[in-house]
Parts: C-alpha cells; structure tokens; sequence
C-alpha cells in the first residue's frame, strides 16, 4: 500500500483507476474501473461510491454500519449516511484515498480536519497497523509542532472544527507554540548581530489572525514559558490594534471580550520602579477610553486605572482629558482621574512603609511633586467648563496633599480661572474655594495678582496682604524663627504622642524634605537671575562700539597695576626685612 508523505505524490501507476482513461475524475463516482460500487455513503448530501471492503478494513464505525446493515440488504446495493461529519466531503475523500492506499500530501492546513474525521471513523491501529490516526499523529508531533509557523497554522484550523478539543489538539499547538517562541528568544538573545537593539518578533504579526479565545490562550502560555514581558506587551498592542482598528461600536459584545482579555493579559510590573513599566501609558489610556465607551465591567476599568496610577508621574496633560462618556453635561470624566489620583497616593503610601521614616525616599517625594504639577494643570484646563461640578472640582484638590506643591501658584490659576468660568458661585462656595490656597506658598508675582484680583473674596485678599507684610518684615529682619519653630514643634508633637513617634518622625522628615526642595528652588531662581544680570551687563557693554576695547584695555592695565604693585610690595617687603636684619648686627658690634 502507497505511504502518505508530505509531499504530494501522484496516484500508483499500477492501481486499476489509471488504467482507464474512461474512469470520470471525480472521485465519488467510482473508485475502480472494472469492479462496481456495492455501497454508497452520503456526507452533507454529496454521494461516494465505494467498496466495503477497503472501508470495513480500517474504519470500526463503518464496519458496525455495515454489520448494521448486512442482515437488512436483499443484493442490491447498500446507503449509508454520515451526519455531522468533521471536515464535510473533501476530508472524506482524503480519508477514503487512505482506505484505499492512495497517496495524498498531509498539511498544517487540513491535519486538523483529517485527525477529526480518522477519530470520527474511528479509524485505529486495532483495525489495521498504521492507521489514519496514527500517520495524523506522527505528523503533528515530529513536523508541526517543532515549527513555530505551521503550529500557528494548525491552531487556526482547529477554530473551525469543533472535534478538535475532543483530541486536545489545540492545548498541544499552544505548548508548542509558546515553547518554539521561547527558543527563538533564547535564540535572538545569543546572537551578536541582534545585541544593543530591539528586534520585533515575527510571530507577533501571525498572531493576530487568531480568535480572542485561541490568542489568550497562547500569551498565558508564552507568560508561563518565560517569554520576554516586553513582547507580549508588543503583542498585546499589535493584536489590539488589528482587532478594534475602525469604528468602536458601543456595548458591542465582541469588542468588549477583546479588550478585557486584553487587560487580563497585560503583564505584571514587578521591577519597582513605574518609570521601567514594560505597558505604554499610551496603550493603557487608549484601552481605558475604548473600554469605558464599549462598557466593559467595571473590574477591568479599576485594574487599567491602577495601572495608570502606578506610573503618574509621566503622564502628560493630553493623556488625562479623558472624554466624558456617561456624563453628558461635563466635558471630561473628572471621576476617572480622581481614582487615578488615589491609586498613585496608595501606591507612595506603601513605599513609605516598606522604606521606613530613616530611609532616603527622594524618589517618592520627587514623583509626588511632579503629580502635584501635573494635578494643577489639569485643574486649571478643566476649570473653564461650565458644567464642572465645585463638589468633583475640590475633590481632585483635596486628595493631593499640601505637601505635594511646593509653591501654590498653580492651584491658585485653576481656582481663579474655575471662579471666572462659574461667576453664580455663592460667596460661601468661593471661600471654600479659595480656603485651600496657602498664601505662605505663593510668589511674589502670584501675591501682586491675588491683591488685584476681584474675583476672590475680601478675607482671601486680607491673608494675602498680611502674608506678604510678614514676609518684609522678615526679609528686612533676617529673622529665621520660623524654622526654629518649625522644628520645636515636631519635637513637641513627638513628646505629646509617644505611641504616634513613627508617624510623627515620617511626617517630620517630609516636612525637612519639602522645606530642602523650597530652598533649592529659591536657590534656583537666584542663580537665574544671576546669570540674568550677567547677560544683561554683557549686552549694555556690548552696544557700545568701544566698550569691548575699552574694557579690554582697562582689565589689561588694571591687571599690569596688580603685577607691578605686587612686585613692588614684596620688593619693598624685602628691603624692610634686610634693614631689620642689619640692625641687630650693628648693635653688636
């Protein structure tokens, strides 16, 4: 009997088909020229004529139809029928050439659809050594598996063809394929030519031509392998990208399983540190706002927002406007960034705790500075909107603590800027408004502004003003009790609360911290108006057509006076000196 390879063979010469040139191409109409058809088998409605003799020798449940029918038939020739038959009539032709020993080629392409028919027709070794099943194995296990490519084509076969889990063919074809990127990994990772640059995995692109189920099925897999974060994140975004590419439909149910198999896919961030995150803030923020206009569950939205939070501190103003969905009336989705907010907060929460009060954690205070930044500018661009809630307005201040500004003056822009856009605020509405600005933490442009400003109310301009006289009585003083009384009164608090010390020397030492910041800054902007100065003396000299001479000359002759008064001192040093040592001499003799 003809062997089934993998490459495709041309039919025996010497079976009886070739001899006749009479014999119709179509398979179904006869199998041999000279002996007639003693049985007929219907699959989906299309007819084969065939002998029960090649069948019955391998297949065990046309054998048993057969038997069936044995008692039932009077000569004439025999009908069965196949219902529900995996492949429909071209993998049962493939089948019936195997019955009958002709040489076909075995592909990624229908392996699937001939595994499910040989399981169907029950077409086993106890009937026949090497039978369908067992060639169908020993293909899948020494040809397709080993290949990364053709075990993503035979998983695609498996989506059409329900009989395949019954086989557990696509659980192998994800092993296989997450085990064959590893190696490939493992593979780039050795080689010269791809070390110091990032090389895009090919297969990245293969998968997107899989379902949501299969593809999730395949990331978990290559995750547990040990396939790099930064690839499946690549291919995450590659996948999301071609699925949800066109119009979002809202409450679409296909799009909504992609996008929380996406966010359940996304890897773990366990380096420590946010600014090494392996997920784009871009990718997560696009995620989010799909998400929040298809409707997905909650649950996925709070893990994106956590994820986002965990990384603030780079995320710009564009990303943060988020569009309004459920709210119709507000421009933007205030709420969704207040819980952004306090998932940054808990997360510096936890650091400080796992640091302790004695640890160096500039890092957290230097993060939490940029998100206060970032916090006020975004305040001031949503304040305009006239239909911004005062409630969710405050509620984006008050979660930021006080230490997190170092200067007030961008939260004093948001607020004047949001009492402008709401000019029917209530006189008590703005004093609750204005109660968070600390007038100690303004500058001296910002206070100029505040005492000219009618918006804000009396006693807001009354604290400035007084501010301000304090600080000139200070400057002109140079009086540093403030700090004094600063530091006396963490050791008070300390001595009151002997429970609370460890939150009390954590408090303290963010307070020095941000005390040490508003000292570099001061120091900052003396530098920079130094170096002001400089330029703007250097400009003045410099339009004078004879200044640079002039200058030169005067440097030269100042530098000539120095030489020559130096030398003439340390001549006149030496002649004192000599006539000091003669004097005694003399007095000798």
């Amino acid at each position: 009997m003809a062997s089934i390879s993998d490459n495709p063979l041309s039919p025996s010469s010497s079976s009886p088909r070739n001899r006749s040139s009479s014999v119709p191409t179509r398979f179904s109409t006869c199998i041999f020229s000279g002996v007639a058809g003693d049985i007929t088998v219907l699959v989906d409605g299309e007819s084969f004529l065939l002998h029960k003799f090649p069948l019955v020798a391998r297949s065990g449940k046309l054998r048993k139809m057969v038997r069936d029918l044995k008692d039932s038939s009077s000569g004439l020739i025999s009908m069965i029928e196949l219902r529900d038959f995996s492949g429909g009539p071209l993998t049962f032709e493939l089948a019936m050439k195997f019955c009958y020993g002709i040489n076909f080629e075995i592909t990624a392409s229908n392996v699937v659809a001939l595994r499910c028919a040989a399981g169907y027709l029950e077409m086993t070794d106890d009937y026949k050594e090497e039978n369908l099943i067992a060639r169908v194995e020993n293909y899948l296990d020494h040809v397709a598996f080993r290949s990364l490519h053709k075990s993503l084509q035979v998983l695609c076969s498996c989506e059409t063809q329900e009989m395949a889990e019954t086989f557990k063919i696509p659980v192998r074809c994800v092993e296989a394929i997450s085990m064959n990127a590893y190696r490939e990994q493992l593979v780039s990772c050795l080689s010269e030519e791809l070390k110091g640059r990032e090389c895009l995995e090919w297969w990245i692109e293969e998968l997107s031509v899989l379902g949501i189920d299969y593809y999730a099925r395949v990331i978990s897999a290559m995750a547990r392998t040990g396939v790099r974060s930064e690839s499946i994140v690549n291919s995450l975004m590659h996948y999301a990208q071609e699925s949800l590419k066109g119009i979002i439909i809202r409450n679409c149910q296909e799009q909504r399983e992609i996008v929380e198999a996406i966010v359940t896919l996304l890897p773990n961030d366990d380096k420590g540190s946010s600014s090494l995150s392996v997920t784009p803030l871009s990718f997560l923020f696009g995620m989010l706002k799909i998400g929040m206009t298809i409707d997905i569950e909650i649950s996925y939205r709070l893990e994106l927002e956590r994820r986002i939070g965990q990384q603030l501190e780079t995320v710009s103003l564009d990303d943060l406007l988020i569009p309004s969905v459920q709210n119709e009336e507000s421009m933007y989705d205030v709420e969704t960034v207040h819980r952004i907010l306090t998932c940054f907060l808990e997360k510096i929460e936890e650091e400080d705790e796992e640091c302790g009060y004695d640890s160096d954690s500039t890092g957290q205070h230097g993060s939490l500075l940029k998100v206060g930044m970032i916090m006020d500018a975004y305040l001031a661009e949503i304040a305009p909107d006239p239909y911004l809630n005062l409630h969710r307005f405050i509620a984006i201040i008050e979660t930021l603590p006080d230490y997190a500004r170092i200067i007030d003056d961008g939260i004093y822009r948001a607020i004047d800027m949001y009492l402008k856009a709401h000019p029917l605020l209530t006189e008590e509405e703005s004093k609750k408004l204005c109660k968070y600005i600390d007038c100690k933490k303004l500058s001296q442009e910002a206070s100029n502004h505040v005492a000219q400003n009618d918006r804000l109310p009396v006693q807001m301009v009354v604290r400035v003003l007084y501010s301000e006289q304090l600080r000139l009585k200070k400057a002109m003083s140079g009086d540093s009790e403030e700090g004094f009384l600063f530091l006396s009164s963490g050791l008070q608090s300390r001595a009151v609360s002997p429970r609370d010390t460890y939150a009390s020397l954590r408090r303290e030492n963010r307070e020095l911290k941000l005390e040490i910041a508003r000292m570099r800054v001061r120091v900052s902007e003396l530098e920079k108006e130094q170096m002001l100065m400089k330029q703007g003396m250097l400009e003045k000299s410099g339009n004078n057509n004879n200044g640079g001479t002039f200058l030169t000359s005067l440097s030269k002759g100042i530098g000539r006076i120095t030489i020559f008064g130096g030398e003439n001192r340390r001549k006149v040093h030496r002649k004192s000196w000599s006539v000091s040592e003669r004097k005694p001499s003399r007095r000798t003799r």
